[in-house]
């Protein structure tokens, strides 16, 4: 395929697979209430005020009420000690009607974000950040997988892109997305390319890429020459834009009605990925927002099933 100004890249729907997703999930929660007995319940713990985990922490409440999982949030004050949600981790951890734990990062600067992770019942550890779970992810037999990462692979799977034997590059090394996700690609028979901040030439890697995925946090840093004509591209930043002009030059013809959103309310998004660049060489791309954001929550619904099956036996 060669790159052109009139070539459309086509755009992978994420609110269509994370509607699937969560519709199975509802349909076995459904199962496992009415032959079980059984609601699976998640805990939500938010500290602080941060108004972007104050709206993901809300959005996963909505989202249980969607797929009849049962939720809990739990607010702590931005002055919690680390002591202090110590302490409410363990009574969760405790609490046989809790199936899934869920601590919203970033944490307060006060809290040692790996002391309250590492705290967490890895049987309860529905994102699958706790060392135990990333440990079986690393040897290939998985009981949670991270959010994000396993929202990736169901993208994928969904939109028929094929994985075994395509090489794919993941720019960043986040133990969050790029380090589990590389992982999952790997055992699903890619060839992994990792890709990080002192990686040298860096375009004429990610190049070589049938699958690149951009997780670093960088507005619109994947330009077009860094993709393959014809590769799929996944974008899993989420970067705040207030500047006309940049939206101007990121957004094409989807631009004026990115500029309207910045009138009305100071700001619209932009992924990792230039999006009018990468339109017209990529055969593939998720948009930003509509994306991979919306499979993170469906995918956490999954795994709050899951770890109420797997705490009874079932």
């Amino acid at each position: 395929m060669i790159a052109t100004e009139t070539h459309q890249a086509e755009i992978l729907d994420g609110r269509l697979a994370a509607a699937q997703i969560k519709g199975e999930v509802a349909a076995e929660v459904t199962a496992l209430k009415s032959k079980h007995g059984v609601t699976p319940r998640l805990a939500a713990v938010l500290v602080g005020d941060d108004t972007a985990s104050a709206v993901y922490v809300r959005n996963k409440i909505r989202a249980c009420e969607e797929v009849g999982i049962a939720s809990e949030h739990l607010a702590m004050p931005a002055s919690t000690t680390t002591e202090e949600l110590l302490s409410v981790v363990d009574a969760l951890n405790r609490n046989n009607d809790v199936d899934g734990i869920l601590v919203q990062l970033p944490l307060p600067k006060q809290i040692d974000d790996s002391v309250i992770i590492e705290a967490i019942d890895p049987a309860k550890d529905v994102d699958a950040f706790q060392p135990t779970n990333v440990g079986l992810l690393a040897m290939g037999r998985p009981r949670f997988v991270p959010c994000t990462p396993a929202g990736i692979i169901e993208l994928l799977d969904r939109n028929q892109i094929e994985i075994t034997g395509a090489n794919a590059c993941v720019v960043g090394r986040s133990q969050i997305v790029g380090r589990p996700v590389a992982s999952l690609l790997l055992q699903r028979n890619a060839t992994v390319t990792i890709c990080h901040s002192q990686t040298r030439n860096l375009p004429e890697v990610t190049r070589q890429a049938d699958i690149l995925i951009a997780a670093i946090g960088r507005p619109a840093f994947i330009r077009g020459d860094y993709i393959r004509p014809g590769a799929t591209v996944i974008d899993v930043g989420v970067n705040k834009v207030t500047d006309v002009d940049a939206a101007r030059d990121y957004f094409g013809h989807e631009a004026e009605k990115r500029i309207e959103a910045i009138t009305k309310r100071g700001y619209t998004l932009v992924g990792d990925v230039h999006p009018a660049e990468a339109d017209r060489v990529a055969g593939k791309r998720t948009p930003v927002p509509g994306g991979v954001g919306l499979l993170t929550v469906a995918m956490l619904m999954k795994n709050t099933l899951q770890a109420a099956r797997w705490r009874r036996g079932l």
